[in-house]
């Protein structure tokens, strides 16, 4: 251990003389393990509610969708899929056609996004089928075609299974407007009701089979795009740039992230803004570490002008101060980090924040700890405190030895 750091220790632990300046610097590290020890549980709170959106989103949305610019007939779809089908980890693929409709059901009108998928691929390509409620995914066996709605958009209607609902198109609208005449209806039979725990999705978000969607939307064999499912999310980058490749302009690649996009940048936003709050916990302990230094210098005036006498160089004092600031801030960051991911422990373990579950799919507030959070916090927490640490060191620095032990 070179002399620097037994001085930095013994100034920063001393008793003696600067008692004063040793309460202040405590409180400095009692600022520093507040902060990290607030970041760390708020920031794995963010990560918790994170993991649950993308969970409710990856089960239940494709994991890439391919748009069109314009509707492609079947003769142009139909090796697109058997292209598609055959590429690496590519699990399922299905042609879909979508649009907004107007739905009527007893005399209730609702504006709802209709989605028209292949009947077997909807179990590959959505988790449609895991999130039914009553009914069933069967589109095909009745004589009208089936549609599956969102429980709220069910409840909002009155519709139950078994009850036929009257749709209208927009263009089917438009024209009758322009003809004064009666718009196209077409009739479909309630075949199940799903819930995804999806506000966006359960209230405004009906599904039938691809003929009825194609019928509705006057799409006679052409689809609107393609929705794709990988053995595994991790591969939609990858297949998203194949495709391009293949495929070019001509259509939108929108992975699962880019079809909710503007949700998960909130969610960012809102991260960061609580990541930085919180650091400003640590930026008033810096500060308070600024004031305990500043003190210790002049009290330890006659001290530094012996060492600079000695043959202490600027750079050496420097070293000394930069080194109580490092240590506060590794001390606070070590003890922070523990007392944080213990807070989190209790509640991943004993749900010391419960939630409702009459209001909320959870039982308790979701929490997930990540390495790279805590790498972020300790940087965050170790470069203030050295940061200010740099004043006190530089005075320190500039001080003259013979004006400092003149009248000693």
């Amino acid at each position: 251990m070179g002399y620097e750091q037994l001085i930095a220790r013994r100034y920063l632990l001393s008793k003696k003389n600067v008692k004063f300046v040793s309460i202040i610097s405590t409180i400095s590290i009692l600022g520093v393990t507040i902060g990290v020890a607030a970041l760390v549980v708020v920031l794995s709170v963010f990560n918790g509610f994170g993991s649950l959106v993308s969970s409710i989103l990856i089960n239940f949305d494709p994991h890439l969708r391919m748009e069109s610019t314009v509707p492609i007939d079947s003769s142009g779809y139909r090796p697109m899929l058997e292209y598609i089908s055959h590429l690496p980890n590519v699990k399922a693929c299905s042609p879909f056609v979508g649009g907004k409709a107007l739905i009527v059901s007893r005399n209730v009108n609702r504006v709802v996004n209709i989605r028209g998928l292949e009947t077997d691929k909807i179990p590959l390509v959505s988790g449609l089928s895991e999130k039914l409620v009553l009914g069933s995914a069967n589109l095909d066996d009745h004589h009208r075609s089936g549609i599956i709605l969102g429980l709220i958009l069910a409840d909002r209607l009155g519709a139950v299974i078994g009850d036929t609902l009257s749709i209208v198109s927009p263009s089917s609208a438009e024209l009758a407007t322009m003809q004064l005449a009666l718009p196209i209806i077409r009739r479909f039979r309630v075949v199940g009701i799903y819930e995804s725990n999806n506000k966006d999705y359960d209230g405004y978000y009906a599904f039938t089979n691809l003929a009825g969607a194609q019928s509705l939307f006057d799409r006679a064999g052409r689809i609107d795009g393609i929705d794709i499912r990988f053995q595994s999310i991790d591969h939609a980058d990858e297949g998203r740039n194949q495709l391009m490749e293949k495929f070019g302009k001509e259509f939108r690649y929108l992975t699962w992230y880019d079809l909710h996009r503007e949700l998960f940048t909130v969610m960012q936003i809102e991260r960061w803004c609580a990541y930085i709050v919180l650091c400003l916990i640590i930026a008033v302990a810096s500060f308070n570490l600024l004031g305990s230094l500043a003190m210790t210098v002049i009290e330890k005036r006659r001290d530094i002008g012996i060492l600079k006498s000695m043959g202490a160089t600027n750079k050496s004092l420097k070293k000394i101060f930069g080194l109580q600031g490092l240590f506060v801030g590794i001390v606070g960051t070590i003890a922070g980090s523990i007392i944080g991911l213990f807070i989190v422990y209790l509640q991943e373990r004993y749900h010391l924040v419960a939630l409702d579950t009459t209001i909320y799919i959870i039982p308790a507030m979701p929490v997930e700890v990540h390495f790279g959070d805590l790498v972020y916090i300790g940087v965050a927490a170790i470069g203030l405190c050295s940061l200010a640490s740099r004043l006190p060191a530089k005075r320190a620095a500039n001080l003259d030895p013979v004006k400092a032990i003149r009248w000693e």
